[in-house]
């Protein structure tokens, strides 16, 4: 069983829950949904709909802080940057903008903006994203593209830690995160593609392409 994040032969059956079966990579450590059990692109986007978040809402801009402090502390000034796959709500976009940064916007459902993937950025950012990548090795492999040289790539997602609980997790139960990952994963992902990583906040991972 091939692994759709590393795409080594390594993945082996985990779990079933609910008739949903998960298998876990031996290589990079990643845990992912089956591709029979996958929503629909229909279901998705009813589901990301129902998503409420406001650029006035203190509780949800001090959650993205946790990502956008430690970004902003390693950006020159007036870097321009993509926030992929940003949602209907692209608060964190105006939160880089306020702090004098040009940022571009993608989404398949809500901004789908090939403009801003013809170019390259100083920086990417993700948040809560990479856990609804279908097919997360091809797209990690546009994210690279997309950076220049010494460009970051931010990353927010809840990493897996504990088999015991995965199948209460929260997180596994929202019915559009399709793979999950572990520290052990990004380590792998910054391997292969020549990035160093800091992991500055629990869930918040920043990769450097040190690459040309």
């Amino acid at each position: 069983m091939h692994c759709p994040v590393c795409e080594g032969p390594h993945g082996h059956p985990f779990q079933t829950i609910d008739e949903r079966a998960y298998a876990r990579c031996a290589q990079c450590e990643a845990t992912f949904l089956l591709p029979a059990h996958w929503p629909t692109a229909e279901a998705e986007r009813a589901e990301y709909e129902l998503h409420r978040n406001s650029p006035d809402d203190a509780g949800y801009r001090a959650f993205l802080a946790r990502l956008a402090n430690p970004l902003l502390q390693r950006l020159a000034a007036g870097s321009s940057g993509l926030d992929f796959g940003c949602g209907p709500g692209p608060v964190l976009a105006g939160m880089l903008r306020e702090a004098g940064h040009r940022v571009a916007l993608y989404d398949p459902f809500f901004h789908p903006d090939d403009a801003a993937l013809d170019q390259r950025h100083d920086f990417i950012t993700c948040t809560e994203v990479v856990e609804h990548f279908h097919h997360p090795a091809a797209e990690f492999r546009r994210l690279n593209d997309l950076l220049k040289p010494g460009g970051w790539l931010a990353v927010m997602t809840r990493l897996q830690t504990d088999d015991a609980r995965f199948a209460q997790w929260h997180y596994r139960r929202d019915p559009t995160h399709v793979v999950f990952y572990r520290r052990a994963t990004f380590e792998h992902l910054s391997n292969a593609h020549g990035w160093s990583l800091e992991v500055p906040a629990p869930n918040v991972l920043l990769m450097r392409r040190t690459s040309p």
